[in-house]
């Protein structure tokens, strides 16, 4: 990686500052061509991580030049920056074409534009992050929610590289012993007894079932509840949709069927993000439309972590009510929602009591009551995030993955072990385990899954 490269790092939009970030060895030598400090101070003699305030001109000829900044500007030298390599980054008034045009003068003195993630992709080359970091950038900076975040900032810091180097090197050890005393036989080692190893591998077994079964967890950390709002038609879901949403996103009106269609949209209610589904009434109808609305809503129903049931509060329950409480997976998440409470009641909640469902009271159309029903949403998925250590669910699929390959491994060692399979066939299943390990940090990826994953990034980052 000898050529220098550089982006823009900030947005394209209009902003009061824009930065311009520059790597590669000779990074501060080409800045020095187009950058003069009012101290004097050349930047290849700069102290590392201090701003120096300057002029930025367009040329590195003097009597043909324009000036296009006056910009603050700090270095980084290698191996001590974000990319392992001579770094400079450029403060500038955040024009779209001041920094554009910061970017052309480098261009002109050989700099090339830098890929998406081609910054970080450095980072990780040069041993400045693992994987699990690198990836960790682009969900930090992608997070929807302070949880999100947290738990991507965790990970940034090592999180997720801790426990998977732990299991590493305990995999390592116990292939180490094993070669050391074939290798070595007249060596004083220890003999080699697999049977010795069982404890470690039940060990690292629940390690890797515990950071699995934090997965489902984290694809909703990460993208969200996918949450359905149902109900028969004229109980006012998409009324409700749009209270929660706080603007009219669906059409409303008195009709039957209106909505023909699943409409989705995000909501963060507490620290809990919601796919908000609103979907079309379920009956029974002859409408072909409406027919393939309703088969939609029973697709949308069966794959939701949550659904919200909205029943009319000025009428008694309905059998279409019954059965559409009937079509929930006894195991999703699902509240009733006691619409129109500005009516007189005649709903009974004694209705539900077969259902083992909370419920509450809302009127969608003044907003009453939608404060305790941000209060119910959050208490029923509040619980799992307080057992697990923020930056340990596990949010990215590639982990999953990789982590169910070594649960394989190891379980088919741990297999061998009881039917007393020779030592080499079972450190075969223990070396899959550590090659699928080795993959979440990056120690034995391939380098097509590398640059997948870097594709997922902006670029100047």
């Amino acid at each position: 990686m000898l050529d220098i490269i550089a982006a823009i790092a900030t947005g394209g939009s209009v902003s009061a500052i824009g930065i311009v970030r520059m790597s590669g060895p000779g990074s501060l030598t080409v800045a020095d061509n187009i950058f003069q400090t009012t101290n004097g101070v050349k930047l290849k003699d700069a102290q590392d991580k201090r701003l120096y305030y300057g002029e930025l001109f367009d040329s590195i000829v003097v009597d043909n030049r324009s000036l296009i900044d006056l910009c603050l500007c700090s270095v980084s030298r290698a191996p001590a920056s974000y990319t392992g390599e001579d770094t400079v980054e450029f403060y500038c008034h955040g024009s779209p074409v001041v920094l554009s045009g910061v970017l052309h003068a480098l261009f002109k003195l050989g700099v090339r534009q830098a890929q998406p993630g081609e910054f970080t992709k450095r980072a990780f080359l040069n041993g400045r992050l693992d994987l699990t970091q690198a990836e960790a950038v682009v969900d930090l900076i992608e997070a929807e929610t302070p949880v999100a975040a947290q738990n991507a900032a965790e990970q940034l810091r090592g999180a997720i590289r801790i426990r998977m180097q732990s299991i590493y090197d305990k995999l390592i050890d116990i292939i180490a012993h094993f070669h050391a005393v074939i290798d070595y036989p007249d060596e004083d080692i220890d003999d080699f007894k697999l049977q010795s190893y069982l404890k470690v591998f039940h060990e690292i077994e629940h390690d890797l079932k515990q950071l699995l079964d934090t997965h489902e967890r984290g694809k909703i950390i990460l993208g969200g509840i996918p949450t359905v709002i149902t109900g028969r038609p004229n109980t006012g879901k998409s009324s409700l949709f749009n209270a929660l949403l706080g603007y009219n996103r669906a059409i409303v009106t008195e009709i039957a069927g209106t909505t023909r269609d699943t409409i989705e949209e995000k909501i963060l209610i507490g620290n809990v993000l919601l796919r908000l589904i609103d979907t079309a009434g379920l009956r029974k109808t002859n409408d072909i439309i409406e027919v393939m609305g309703v088969e939609r809503t029973l697709n949308a129903i069966n794959s939701a972590g949550l659904v919200i049931v909205v029943l009319d509060g000025s009428e008694p329950i309905r059998s279409e009510d019954h059965d559409i409480l009937r079509s929930i997976p006894p195991d999703t998440p699902k509240i009733a929602v006691i619409n129109k409470s500005d009516l007189p009641a005649v709903f009974d909640h004694k209705a539900l009591l077969e259902y083992d469902i909370n419920s509450c009271n809302i009127s969608a159309l003044s907003g009453e009551g939608l404060d305790s029903l941000d209060e119910k949403i959050n208490d029923l998925f509040q619980e799992a995030e307080n057992r697990t250590k923020p930056g340990e669910f596990i949010t990215n699929t590639r982990h999953a993955e990789a982590i169910t390959r070594a649960l394989t491994g190891i379980h088919s060692a741990v297999t061998g072990l009881t039917v007393s399979v020779t030592p080499d066939a079972v450190l075969t299943d223990v070396e899959s385990a550590l090659l699928a390990i080795g993959e979440i940090t990056g120690k034995t990826i391939r380098d097509d899954i590398v640059s997948r994953i870097f594709e997922r990034f902006c670029v100047g980052k």
